[in-house]
């Protein structure tokens, strides 16, 4: 009983804490899905990542935040702060995603798990041989707790992003990853440098204290790398 009381407790500190949470108001101000949002856009301003007429691809885009900053930079016009006046998309934003979300006017959406041969291609049938402008990438793994499992796993996927952007980004394209600090941080930074001519570390404020997440910020793909051999798609390690 003393467990579970303390486990009340705890859920009850985090919800008030979320609640009173400065980017969780300001979401619920400015019509945004979540919090997340916030990431994004401290990214954007930082490097001017997003402008009308690019073609945006945004994995591991559920509950949709992104994809709405996205929708929003990508209007030719915004009458209000919460977007319902929002203009005609100028430009293209296809998003993925295992969990489904409520449709977002003007964005592509493919359900399904982006480690999966048939998902990637529906992705790619929806990209339609465009050259891409901008990768945005917020996946991250079920976690288990089991640190060298959980790093393989995030390195993967990470993989999986690069391989991808790689393939359709237009060369000097820009990719934007989460990743996490742990054993294979520098392998992950290695691995964008070798594809970028520059690779940014971002922590955003909207990124939680606690929270050991970083975006790596790959900014014009190298031309040799935009045909050249990319990571392989091994098997997810167990």
């Amino acid at each position: 009983m003393k467990v579970k009381s303390k486990s009340k407790k705890i859920d009850k500190a985090w919800l008030l804490a979320h609640l009173n949470d400065t980017y969780v108001k300001l979401s619920k101000k400015e019509g945004y899905r979540a919090r997340a949002a916030y990431k994004l856009k401290e990214i954007d301003e930082t490097i001017g990542l997003l402008k009308p007429g690019q073609v945006v691809v945004d994995l591991g885009a559920a509950p949709g935040a992104w994809s709405q900053y996205v929708r929003r930079k990508l209007s030719t016009k915004v009458t209000d702060a919460i977007g319902a006046g929002l203009g005609q998309l100028n430009g293209t934003i296809i998003a993925l995603d295992l969990l489904d979300f409520e449709p977002i006017d003007g964005v592509v959406f493919i359900q399904g798990d982006f480690r999966d041969e048939p998902v990637l291609q529906q992705l790619e049938a929806a990209v339609g041989g465009r050259s891409v402008d901008v990768v945005v990438s917020d996946l991250a793994p079920n976690l288990t707790g089991i640190t060298s499992s959980d790093d393989a796993r995030i390195t993967h996927l990470v993989e999986l992003a690069v391989d991808f952007a790689a393939r359709h980004l237009v060369a000097g394209g820009t990719l934007v990853c989460k990743v996490f600090h742990g054993s294979n941080y520098g392998e992950l930074v290695g691995l964008l440098k070798r594809h970028f001519r520059t690779v940014k570390a971002i922590k955003p404020k909207a990124s939680r204290d606690r929270s050991s997440e970083t975006f790596l910020v790959g900014i014009g793909l190298k031309m040799e790398r935009r045909v050249a051999e990319t990571p392989s798609k091994a098997a997810l390690p167990g």
